[in-house]
């Protein structure tokens, strides 16, 4: 089979697998929801006839392992996670698991030095419990009781999810990743739009920009809507709304500076009610961690001079505090050399989006191949692929896979940091 046709199979499987939703009509996948369950029958129905052994972890993660030459061999780790944001597009995430189980049927029951895990990490999109990277947590060994015990909106927790799911939280430890781990691979789209912009179909990740997310809670006095005079006012939604336009400005003024206010919840939600509390979530992104730092001290700042000035009070929780990441360089310069094996000039970039990628680069090293996100959009049913750039990415693997089985220096590098 030729390498455009994988890719023509593997656009078809991504789109099987956004058919496989919480929401009629549109792609909805959180965490070890039903529709997970009927993400993993129908991937281990690709690995299990190629000779992987196909496992879910305790964590809900699936694990395909295509076995090496020889018993005792380290191991490559390749793909991506399988959850979805809401009214999702078909590639984000799934397009690096479906894209591990092409590399293994291009090696046609040819076996390496080293084995092959296919990984569909269970959660990196934080949607059910506010907290991104379940899954890949799990095998770095950051699964602590603090996380495991974070509630969705309906009360339930990860750990009573994992349980609800069928798993054994007591067995996370055991998904952690051992001693002979080669390194992690993940293939995603760039979900921006600098390779559409070079038009260049891959590019090679260098770093990922470090985040933080947290919630901002404004609380102010419900009163009538109609009654209660505009200068006697303490309305959480004003004050929200005023500082949504100082994050704006803040993150213009600060080169590199993303900041998003994702969401936004009023009570009590009534149209003749001023409200009386606003929740919103706050992200922000920066290459440099001591420059994201500065920004979230300084919107914490705004928050609570305007909350002041209204005569209100704010109190905020951090969700999340991730590092920026670089991702192994002896490895992204194999990847570099694949990608001109293909006939492409690779980009060099770094991703403003998080991946699974920055928490394995904790323990092994790590490193990602982008492709092309046609006119940038991702997140959205919109999102799309080129057929040619997935063959090219398909072909880079291939590659990639004879440059490790050919490099005894790198395969030495097996370890955990």
């Amino acid at each position: 089979m030729s390498d455009e046709s994988r890719a023509r199979t593997a656009i078809e499987r991504c789109r099987k697998l956004a058919s496989f939703s919480q929401d009629h009509g549109s792609t909805r996948r959180t965490f070890l929801s039903p529709p997970m369950r009927e993400c993993h029958r129908e991937i281990a129905a690709w690995l299990k006839p190629l000779g992987a052994k196909v496992r879910i972890d305790a964590a809900g993660n699936l694990r395909g392992f295509y076995p090496a030459a020889e018993a005792i061999a380290p191991r490559l780790l390749i793909g991506s996670h399988l959850d979805t944001v809401p009214n999702a597009g078909a590639f984000d995430g799934v397009l690096g698991v479906v894209l591990g189980v092409a590399l293994l049927e291009a090696l046609d029951g040819k076996r390496l030095p080293f084995g092959i895990e296919v990984i569909g990490f269970s959660e990196e999109e934080g949607q059910r419990f506010g907290t991104p990277f379940i899954g890949s947590r799990a095998l770095v060994g950051r699964l602590d009781d603090e996380l495991l015990s974070r509630k969705d909106e309906n009360g339930v927790c990860v750990r009573q999810a994992i349980q609800d799911f069928g798993l054994d939280p007591r067995e996370i430890p055991e998904a952690a990743l051992k001693g002979d781990t080669l390194g992690f691979v993940e293939f995603h789209i760039e979900q921006g739009p600098i390779l559409d912009g070079l038009e260049r179909p891959l590019g090679v990740v260098e770093a990922i920009a470090g985040q933080s997310r947290l919630e901002f809670i404004f609380i102010g006095s419900v009163n009538h809507a109609g009654t209660t005079p505009m200068n006697q006012r303490r309305d959480a939604i004003a004050a929200a709304a005023e500082w949504i336009t100082a994050v704006e400005r803040e993150a213009q003024r600060v080169e590199g500076l993303v900041a998003t206010i994702g969401s936004i919840t009023a009570k009590p939600g009534a149209p003749n009610v001023i409200a009386g509390e606003t929740r919103l979530t706050l992200d922000v992104r920066h290459g440099v961690d001591d420059s994201r730092d500065r920004a979230v001290e300084t919107l914490m700042r705004l928050a609570e001079t305007i909350a002041a000035r209204r005569g209100l009070s704010v109190r905020h929780t951090t969700l999340l505090t991730q590092p920026s990441v670089a991702m192994d360089r002896p490895l992204a310069r194999q990847i570099e050399q694949a990608i001109r094996r293909t006939g492409c000039e690779p980009h060099v970039m770094v991703s403003g989006a998080g991946h699974d990628a920055m928490i394995l680069a904790e323990k092994v090293p790590a490193s990602m191949i982008f492709l092309r996100t046609p006119r940038g959009i991702s997140h959205d049913p919109a999102e799309s692929v080129r057929v040619e750039d997935v063959a090219k990415a398909i072909a880079a693997g291939s590659h990639l896979l004879a440059l490790l089985a050919s490099s005894p220096a790198i395969q030495r590098r097996t370890h955990l940091a």
